[in-house]
């Protein structure tokens, strides 16, 4: 499949190029393919080549793709050399790993520093890289992706949830350091989402408490002002509305059917 642009011409979106980390599955993907189809450039990156080129595939002549692990400086050094010849004014810092679900003195250090090199040493990296071509042109938007995890308590997830919190606090004090500067940088804050890895943690809650994976779904949900999860493609499109925004900075935009609600 390739992806026909139906974007406008009212330039939030189209015409520009766009970066997306973790583009190689899941809301990497469809935040991908979504802002081809609005009539980006994209620039795909991740760690998995064969991944990225499927996805690469599905949207066709405007993606382009380079293998990167944003936890490593040298590597994203390497990709901000590689993509030189592009103007990247769009940067959706999405790469993430949800690391281990245990109680937080059973978490071994080495995991825990494996999320925190992802989701929090990632995005400062690639903004830390990618900042400067965008000040320097006077325009540019940063979308990290945090979760409703790193406002809420999520029993034994303390890595991940601690590591979300960071972001929205790097993001609010980045969105001072350079909102003057033309780059508008805001985090999306997506509730758990549809999908195999919601199917995964239903299955495995069933197991633990000796309910069917039914009511492991149902009692989760519960907890949704809408009584529902949120989807990929709502995620993605809340990234096109988030840059149609231009006075959207600093923010943190809730997606999430109402888990936080109350």
């Amino acid at each position: 499949m390739t992806v026909v642009s139906t974007g406008g011409t009212d330039g939030a979106v189209a015409g520009r190029t766009a970066l997306v980390t973790g583009a190689g599955n899941g809301l990497g993907r469809q935040i991908a393919i979504t802002l081809a189809e609005a009539g980006a450039r994209v620039i795909l990156t991740g760690r998995d080549r064969a991944k990225l080129d499927a996805v690469a595939e599905e949207i066709g002549a405007a993606a382009r793709v380079q293998v990167c692990d944003t936890s490593s400086a040298t590597a994203v050094e390497a990709l901000r050399a590689a993509v030189s010849d592009e103007e990247v004014s769009i940067l959706v810092n999405n790469a993430g790993v949800a690391g281990p679900v245990a109680a937080l003195t059973d978490v071994d250090v080495d995991d825990w520093d494996a999320v925190f090199a992802v989701n929090v040493r990632g995005v400062y990296l690639m903004c830390k890289h990618f900042l400067p071509q965008m000040i320097e042109i006077g325009r540019g938007d940063i979308i990290n992706m945090a979760s409703v995890s790193g406002k809420r308590p999520l029993a034994r997830r303390t890595p991940y949830t601690a590591s979300k919190m960071a972001v929205l606090g790097l993001t609010s004090t980045l969105a001072h350091e350079v909102g003057p500067l033309g780059v508008n940088v805001n985090t999306l804050s997506p509730g758990p989402v549809e999908g195999p890895r919601m199917d995964r943690n239903f299955a495995l809650e069933a197991e633990r408490t000796g309910t069917s994976v039914q009511e492991a779904r149902d009692e989760f949900v519960s907890r949704a002002a809408l009584r529902r999860m949120v989807t990929e493609d709502e995620v993605a499109q809340a990234v096109i509305a988030m840059l149609h925004m231009p006075g959207l900075c600093g923010a943190d935009i809730d997606l999430s059917a109402g888990m936080i609600a109350r």
